[in-house]
């Protein structure tokens, strides 16, 4: 079986027709959460990933755009975005968005957008904070999106435990997950946060634990002209282009 794992598309709607095109061959996407957001295209987003074999996870912008939680903790940019997106949603997207799990699991598999301890809220972006939730993890790996940069975390057992951290960087970073709990995160398709803005998403094979994660190239500039045509925020479009 080959997966397609992605998170925070973020209604980049050209990152995530270059994942597609990209990756080419798989049986199923496994995605992160976070189909909108920031991005101009929700809709289109959307009804892309309904079209095709997935399991999919509620990220906190999806929920924010359909008023299944509070944008409170939401920055300016984000709270404007998810209105605008709230206002544009189809009903047939609305009710798929509403609709999501919080995780879902597949075999030795947990898809969860945030963490486990914290579905749509917390950020697994530190060692410290990846150790608390593998020593609770209930199956031997746990997929993650929400930081937006591609990472994995194993945990080490000995005297003491610890959680080691990966960066998957560069055109191609492969792994093998062996008997060791561990958090993998893909990366962000549509909004990158880890100085390199190309669109970010892994391949994987989940009966061997083989993976990798990749990045292609889109065309930014047409993203970014869509949004100011949208009348989001200009920094939306701008911080495209840095990949933070």
């Amino acid at each position: 079986m080959r997966c397609l794992v992605i998170a925070d598309i973020h209604g980049n709607l050209p990152a995530l027709e270059a994942v597609l095109e990209e990756a080419d061959s798989f049986d199923e996407v496994w995605c992160l959460g976070d189909v909108v957001g920031y991005g101009p295209e929700p809709n289109e987003c959307v009804t892309r990933l309904r079209r095709l074999p997935h399991r999919t996870v509620a990220g906190n912008h999806d929920f924010a755009a359909v008023g299944m939680v509070a944008t409170s903790e939401f920055n300016p940019l984000a709270r404007q975005a998810a209105q605008w997106t709230a206002e544009r949603l189809s009903s047939e997207n609305r009710e798929f968005l509403e609709g999501l799990p919080l995780q879902a699991t597949v075999g030795e598999y947990t898809l969860v957008h945030g963490s486990l301890r914290s579905a749509i809220w917390e950020y697994v972006d530190n060692a410290r904070t990846a150790l608390e939730n593998l020593l609770n993890q209930p199956t031997r790996y746990c997929l993650v999106g929400h930081t937006h940069v591609p990472t994995s975390f194993r945990e080490v057992t000995g005297i003491l435990r610890r959680a080691r951290e990966r960066r998957l960087s560069g055109d191609r970073a492969s792994f093998r997950l062996d008997a060791a709990r561990s958090i993998l995160n893909p990366g962000s398709v549509g909004q990158p946060r880890d100085g390199d803005p190309r669109a970010s998403y892994m391949l994987l094979d989940p009966d061997s634990g083989a993976g990798e994660v990749r990045r292609v190239e889109y065309p930014i500039a047409e993203t970014q002209r869509r949004i100011l045509d949208a009348g989001l925020p200009e920094r939306n479009a701008l911080r495209l282009a840095q990949g933070r």
